[in-house]
């Protein structure tokens, strides 16, 4: 005797049969989708923030399903100064460093925290992105354990005061208390500018700006903007002293991990995101003058040659020039 079956439940067995037979796959998929947590200090408004939605996006595009990318702004996931060590044990998977977070560990990269080397976004590209950079990433790589994927341009840095001052040269600065992050590498770069370092972190300048704790910050135009320090200052100086880079960097416990494909997928989102932030990072500080005055502070340009001197050669005669290797200030010099 045979059973008839209707054609519905027909439909719907060789349906859930398979589903069944694809859960394995899917699960699969899931377990090999890859976490991507950023995080970065950078408010929402910054270029530098921004830049991560752009990194989303074109992996989304050219890696569907490959990676859940989750970006953390106002270093609600880890403390500015805390993701150099996060990305070594895994804890994290990718940030933005300054040459100052680098330094700490491979001491050649204080060059670029020093001011007056680099003089430009374009000087900054060419050697970061040419034989230079190489050589020094690769020491990224081996010490740190973090890959470099990018260098951006983080903009070019000036002073930003509370109260007006007649600001012409270094000496003009004595007993100004200029806020710094809390590393040795930053506090000199304030000593060398002729301030009195005070080191405290991104998210508590404002306030301190607006309580008289510190008498004025440095950063370039556009974070002045982005963080409203604009709002609780009165002045800017345009020293110029740092034209600052950022590098967006990897955890090499997930680099490690990935296929070849999806290495040049990464990298490659990477370097848009550089690029998104560099283009509108330099308009706007092309425009940003006239935004500043057009808000009621006062824009000043000093001597910048009496800042110089004073900067390198307060360089120059520290213990962070002996870590430079032999020949490479002349090579930064050199790349045009």
């Amino acid at each position: 005797m045979s059973l008839k079956v209707s054609p519905l439940l027909y439909r719907r067995h060789l349906l859930v049969t398979a589903l069944a037979a694809g859960l394995p796959a899917l699960n699969t998929l899931a377990q090999s989708r890859q976490t991507l947590r950023i995080s970065t200090p950078a408010v929402p408004d910054d270029w530098h923030a921004r830049m991560w939605t752009v990194l989303k996006e074109q992996l989304d595009k050219t890696a569907a399903g490959q990676f859940d990318t989750q970006i953390h702004l106002n270093a609600s996931l880890f403390k500015q100064g805390a993701e150099p060590v996060a990305m070594a044990r895994g804890n994290l998977e990718m940030s933005t460093l300054s040459a100052f977070d680098i330094a700490k560990i491979v001491p050649a990269f204080s060059i670029f925290t020093a001011g007056y080397v680099i003089r430009d976004p374009d000087h900054l590209m060419k050697v970061f992105n040419g034989p230079i950079g190489t050589e020094l990433f690769r020491q990224v790589s081996e010490k740190m354990d973090v890959t470099v994927l990018a260098p951006i341009y983080y903009g070019t840095r000036q002073l930003n005061l509370r109260e007006v001052r007649n600001v012409k040269t270094p000496a003009d600065l004595k007993g100004v208390k200029l806020r710094m992050p809390g590393s040795k590498e930053w506090l000199f770069l304030g000593e060398a500018l002729g301030a009195t370092p005070t080191p405290l972190a991104f998210g508590e300048v404002y306030l301190g700006l607006k309580t008289g704790t510190i008498d004025g910050q440095d950063n370039p135009l556009p974070t002045v903007r982005s963080a409203k320090f604009y709002e609780v200052t009165r002045q800017i100086t345009l020293t110029s002293h740092l034209v600052d880079g950022l590098f967006i960097c990897v955890s090499n416990k997930l680099w490690n991990n990935l296929g070849a494909e999806q290495k040049v997928q990464l990298k490659s989102a990477a370097m848009a995101a550089a690029n998104f932030n560099n283009e509108n990072r330099i308009r706007d500080e092309q425009q940003l003058v006239a935004f500043f005055k057009q808000e009621g502070l006062s824009v000043t340009t000093p001597d910048v040659d009496a800042f110089r001197k004073t900067v390198q050669s307060a360089y120059l005669q520290s213990d962070y020039a002996k870590t430079w290797p032999a020949g490479l200030l002349e090579r930064i010099n050199n790349t045009r």
